[in-house]
């Protein structure tokens, strides 16, 4: 695994380039086609995924079968990396959308490398602490922003810039949405359809495009 990818793990992040590098020979990839359940919620697996390639979908389902989606996941996202410390069990379902590479590092060798290196601990839980940051923020923008400060968030976060613009290249529904920000797929499509009609937002193909700075409220 190349030890620059680690600039996008926080929980990897602080360590300097030779226990960087003593971590990334740890890691194994793998390959999954597409529409393949990669972990299940409840399961006790305790591997970190790194994707390198393709795009997964993270998800939940109820008693009744009801599925609520979290997050979608591609290219130089992960998942996991709780589940290499500590022993409880997965919170959440992970599939494949598209044919997927990953990097993956499992329990057993991420703490052969802690005991081999102990001084990693420290620089690990600083990671681990700008991820539960991170964790706070969603928890804070769920209980404070309006539906519409919702979906605004949500679709500045998802858009690449390119050639200028920020475009969401994946396709993205109004079910994704709603499910993704705890809001009725009702709303979320007034409220897309409001940003196309005030020029803000439009569609090209299957991408949405940002096209100006998208107002504070609405």
């Amino acid at each position: 695994m190349d030890i620059y990818l680690f600039d996008q793990i926080p929980l990897f992040e602080k360590l300097n380039t030779d226990e960087r590098k003593d971590i990334a020979d740890r890691f194994i990839l793998r390959h999954f086609p597409k529409n393949t359940v990669v972990i299940n919620e409840g399961d006790d697996s305790r591997s970190f995924y790194f994707i390198l390639d393709g795009q997964t979908k993270v998800y939940l389902t109820d008693e009744c079968g009801k599925e609520v989606v979290l997050n979608t996941q591609s290219a130089g996202e992960y998942f996991g990396d709780i589940a290499l410390l500590d022993e409880g069990l997965r919170s959440a379902s992970v599939i494949t959308t598209q044919a997927c590479q990953f990097a993956v590092l499992n329990y057993q060798s991420f703490t052969e490398c802690i005991i081999d290196n102990p001084q990693i601990s420290l620089k690990i839980m600083q990671g681990l602490a700008q991820r539960l940051r991170a964790l706070s923020d969603d928890v804070r923008s769920l209980a404070l922003m309006d539906v519409y400060g919702r979906v605004a968030r949500l679709l500045l976060e998802l858009a690449v810039e390119k050639d200028g613009l920020n475009i969401i290249e994946n396709k993205l529904t109004q079910n994704d949405i709603a499910n993704r920000i705890g809001a009725s797929p009702k709303m979320v499509g007034r409220i897309i359809q409001e940003l196309k009609k005030g020029g803000y937002v439009r569609k090209d193909g299957t991408s949405l495009i940002i096209v100006k700075q998208l107002p504070r409220a609405w």
